[in-house]
């Protein structure tokens, strides 16, 4: 796995909203607006399915997805792309679905996307246009 910098995680915490996206088995892609999205580690990034149909499709057949980091407030942006494994129960299910019910409890938490950073590539325009920079 790779590991993002301190300016990626740095830009990484000032997005509220992430655009998360997935594809099927059959390559029909999919992207929604997350809010819970959080870095626990230098390679590691949870996002909680509260309501999640396609995306959630996806990931079980499909266990791969993409999340763009963008804002005024960033000053950039890359696309992070990484390996998704699924968790309804142990720890981690647990303090995410603790971490969603603390904000409101019209979220589910039905699961833990746990997502292992596997590349960074540069999103904006210029010569380095889609380059792998991590």
């Amino acid at each position: 796995m790779v590991k993002l910098t301190k300016d990626m995680k740095e830009a990484f915490s000032k997005v509220k909203i992430f655009p998360f996206a997935t594809a099927s088995k059959a390559g029909v892609p999919n992207v929604i607006p997350i809010g819970m999205c959080k870095l626990v580690d230098d390679e590691t990034i949870w996002v909680t399915d509260n309501y999640f149909l396609k995306t959630r499709q996806n990931l079980d057949e499909n266990p791969v997805a993409s999340i763009f980091v963008w804002g005024p407030e960033v000053g950039g942006c890359f696309q992070i792309k990484g390996d998704v494994e699924v968790k309804t129960s142990g720890d981690d299910y647990d303090k995410a679905y603790a971490g969603a019910k603390a904000i409101g409890d019209k979220f589910p938490a039905k699961a833990l996307m746990v997502m292992k950073i596997t590349d960074v590539f540069e999103c904006k325009s210029g010569d380095d246009a889609g380059k792998k920079i991590v």
